[in-house]
């Protein structure tokens, strides 16, 4: 019998890793959607025996795709499998209803064991199917290494949730090539009315390099301090502490992903505090005269009900992106 599947993620890079991480074995017709609103319409249309279900995408994320399942009595055994690893995520998904949680990036073997367990896939060491693929439709490093860096991210939100004791919202990361002059124009955040405050890090590993970035809204610096659980009367310079830490935080396990990913070392510089409470384009002044192209990853981060908001931005440097190349390379093997 042939095992309807539906795999639904905004990533092409993704909707591919996850066809290959099928038992070779399993007989199964692939179908895809890019994103939950798309992933509902085929469900309403014809039936499905799996869906597996990332949780960040645009449109419509999984939960609202697990909502709405649930919503409109659609029956589907649904796999979510995310770079979303929080406790709390993987509870509300549970709690939705999905059959159960696995973290990006797909480990074969547990796949196989957890499709074994509920009955949906039996081992047949007589017969050897080619293993699924799908069509590159002109996929650039951009694309591979905007799923990179969605497991990175995914990594660090865990670790500043489980800090915080909040829930942080996964953004999806922005990557694209620009102009070192033209960074200040490019982030998605940019308000020349509010005031910012930055701390910068270099980093080096196996022919990549580069510098991480944070930057901080003012806006929300005393509800950090609250989260951390800083006595502003006990530290000199509190917002300074809070972005050293931040930075820490952020830098450290975003940095650690990505090259756990790549199979590379990266090793971290001395943070540098850039500058405090000012115009997001004065903090970056010192990029505007450099005329290198980069490759960017930006993340804003955003916690609502605490009012803070910064934004994560990893510049790999034009060297860099040869190396790249070599080491992304596997994801389409």
């Amino acid at each position: 019998m042939t095992i309807q599947i539906l795999i639904c993620d905004d990533s092409a890079v993704a909707r591919k890793q996850m066809a290959r991480s099928l038992p070779e074995d399993w007989q199964v017709s692939l179908h895809f959607a890019g994103h939950g609103l798309e992933a509902l319409a085929m469900l309403r249309q014809q039936t499905f025996d799996l869906l597996f279900l990332d949780l960040n995408m645009p449109k419509l994320d999984g939960f609202g795709v697990l909502e709405a399942l649930r919503r409109e009595q659609l029956e589907v055994f649904t796999l979510v499998v995310s770079a979303d690893i929080q406790p709390r995520a993987r509870e509300r998904v549970m709690a939705l209803g999905a059959m159960a949680f696995i973290a990006k990036p797909v480990n074969n073997m547990e796949l196989s064991g957890l499709l074994h367990q509920y009955g949906l896939y039996q081992p047949d060491n007589t017969r050897f199917a080619a293993p699924a693929r799908l069509p590159e439709h002109g996929l650039q490093l951009t694309d591979y290494l905007q799923e990179v860096a969605n497991i990175a991210m995914g990594r660090a939100s865990d670790l500043l949730a489980r800090l915080l004791n909040v829930f942080v919202p996964q953004p999806i990361p922005r990557v694209a090539h620009i102009a070192r002059g033209e960074l200040s124009m490019a982030i998605s955040a940019a308000d020349e009315h509010s005031g910012f405050s930055a701390v910068c890090q270099g980093f080096v590993g196996a022919g990549i390099s580069g510098e991480a970035l944070l930057l901080f809204s003012d806006k929300g610096m005393d509800a950090m301090m609250q989260l951390l659980h800083y006595d502003a009367a006990d530290a000199i310079s509190p917002d300074v502490e809070v972005l050293m830490d931040m930075s820490s935080i952020l830098f450290g396990a975003f940095l650690k992903g990505l090259g756990d990913q790549l199979d590379v070392r990266l090793g971290l510089g001395q943070p540098t505090v850039l500058g405090r409470h000012q115009p997001i384009s004065t903090l970056l002044e010192h990029h505007r005269h450099r005329q290198e192209q980069l490759l960017c990853i930006e993340i804003p981060y955003v916690l609502e009900q605490q009012h803070i908001h910064c934004n994560l931005l990893v510049l790999l440097t034009e060297t860099s992106l040869s190396r790249l190349q070599q080491k992304l390379a596997y994801l389409t093997e």
